[in-house]
């Protein structure tokens, strides 16, 4: 049996807090996130970008940027505006969430973006 590693998450190391499952992984790439953004355009799912300060992102509740781009199809639009999110948030952890209209609920979710601690 193999053994399983711990991820010592902790309140008092910010840097070691975990958001899901891709952040136990190495940050995306440009051309990663353009692939989930890909997979939830061709699922149908509406996509959303939310934002927080890195001290809050254990909070229920993000910012939301602008409205969910319900129906939007255009990778290139969504990832301009979680670029435009990014400049305008330029600390901030950015999170983009796909709305899946058939379960109602979030199909995805997904750090795609870090801010630096302070």
């Amino acid at each position: 049996m193999s053994t399983i590693q711990d991820y010592p998450s902790r309140l008092s190391d910010p840097a070691s807090r975990k958001m899901g499952t891709f952040s136990y992984l190495p940050p995306m790439s440009d051309d990663e996130i353009r692939k989930q953004v890909e997979w939830i355009v061709r699922n149908g799912w509406n996509p959303a970008i939310e934002h927080t300060e890195p001290e809050h992102a254990g909070d229920c509740y993000w910012y939301m940027w602008k409205l969910p781009m319900f129906g939007e199809t255009d990778v290139d639009a969504i990832l301009a505006e979680i670029e435009d999110c990014r400049k305008a948030n330029p600390g901030h952890h950015i999170r983009l969430i796909g709305y899946d209209n058939f379960t109602q609920s979030q199909g995805a979710s997904m750090v795609v973006h870090r801010g630096k601690m302070v």
